[in-house]
């Protein structure tokens, strides 16, 4: 740029030496008319400002009767500003916003079905368990349903087959055997007594949940943590006493489960698998589901014999395509709840994961009664309401850290 502004005249493309001996004391200088500038050149028309002086500084004045400079245009400033200011795209708010409410929405319907599958599961099971009293069978084909659905996953790559090690395996037996006990003990309870008031009874999970942490984790339950059990624990009692379809079995049938359940929750913390991309929840529940039918049918064969057959349902007097078909659907709905719960438990913090479950168990506890027209009284509704609302409470302040001194 210099070069071109300062360079000679096209009116005189040569410069003639300079023949004089004696220095000429005024010098006397043509002033050199400089065109305008492309505005391809303009360094204005990237940012507004101008690369020659400014018409205020010394050194233009000095030189202004010899070199003329277009002044700056003002319009390019404005054009530069209203280019830098369109470049930043309007909907980008918008499409946060988007993304967030999609969001929204996906985690709602991912809750609604968790509670409808669940719904479905306890209604179909008890149906079932009321005219074919055998829970064993019952569990065994609910894993059989399950492992069918994950062999089939896989194999059509709905979701990716894990490699899996030996090592991996043993690690996850023993949470495979509590998985295969804490859902067995769950049938017996549904088989004796109503659903209401067994996931009454499982709403004492977070009372052995925090025994269980102190004896094998030594994780002691802060103040907070120990006050809410006081209504969970009396709430059931209370319920339990006025309970109209109480029954000893499903009682401590009940209560087994939570033992297990929360078991394989200390469990997975003590004895944790390897965190690997192959390994993740969806998987390790696959795996667990498939483990357990591999126990339990062992167990299954010794205890009851095979009784699911169309001989045997037609002999007991049942319509064989009611239980057939409930029996099925019972177990598609037990694996997806159980699989859109890990879903859920991917995307929120455990915290709002225990207090959906919570809800959850309000709803079902709802659900069957109306369904059932099951018998309540009003004291075993308040033990209920006491327990649950216990159960809501531990949710909250589970995650409250005491202050270090």
């Amino acid at each position: 740029m210099q070069s071109s502004a300062f360079g000679p005249s096209p009116t005189n493309p040569f410069l003639k030496p300079f023949k004089s001996t004696k220095p000429n004391p005024n010098p006397r200088f043509n002033p050199i008319s400089i065109p305008p500038l492309p505005k391809s050149l303009r360094v204005t028309s990237i940012y507004g400002l101008s690369a020659l002086p400014s018409p205020k500084s010394p050194t233009l004045s000095r030189f202004r009767r010899w070199i003329a400079v277009p002044s700056p245009d003002p319009d390019l400033r404005t054009r530069d500003v209203t280019v830098r200011a369109s470049s930043v795209p309007e909907s980008a708010g918008e499409s946060t916003k988007s993304s967030s409410l999609v969001q929204t929405l996906q985690l709602g319907s991912l809750f609604g079905l968790w509670y409808l599958f669940n719904i479905y599961f306890n209604i179909y099971n008890k149906q079932v368990l009321k005219v074919f009293p055998f829970p064993v069978t019952i569990t065994t084909l609910q894993f059989a349903v399950g492992t069918v659905l994950v062999l089939f996953m896989w194999s059509t790559n709905l979701y990716r087959r894990p490699k899996i090690s030996s090592a991996q395996l043993v690690a996850i037996l023993p949470l495979a055997v509590v998985h295969t006990l804490g859902n067995l003990f769950t049938n017996m309870s549904l088989g004796k007594v109503a659903v209401s008031f067994t996931h009454t009874i499982k709403a004492m999970e977070p009372f052995f949940s925090v025994i269980l942490s102190a004896m094998f984790l030594g994780e002691y339950p802060t103040l907070w943590v120990v006050s809410s059990l006081v209504p969970i624990v009396g709430g059931v009692a209370l319920a339990s006493l006025t309970e109209a379809s109480f029954n000893w079995a499903g009682f401590w049938s009940a209560m087994a489960s939570n033992v297990t359940n929360q078991s394989r929750n200390v469990l997975s913390k003590k004895f944790m698998v390897k965190k690997e991309e192959s390994l993740d929840n969806i998987t390790l529940f696959s795996i667990i589901t498939i483990m357990s039918l591999l126990l339990l049918a062992p167990v299954t064969l010794l205890v009851e014999g095979i009784k699911f057959t169309p001989v045997y349902l037609q002999s007991a007097g049942l319509n064989v395509n009611e239980v057939v078909v409930r029996s099925l659907l019972a177990g598609l709905c037990f694996h997806a709840y159980q699989q859109v719960s890990y879903m859920i438990l991917a995307r929120v913090s455990p915290v709002t994961h225990s207090v959906g479950n919570c809800v959850k168990r309000v709803v079902v506890i709802v659900t069957s009664v109306l369904f059932f027209r099951t018998h309540v009284t009003p004291i075993n509704s308040l033990g209920t309401g006491v327990a649950l609302a216990g159960v809501f409470l531990y949710s909250r302040v589970k995650g409250i850290k005491p202050k270090k001194a």
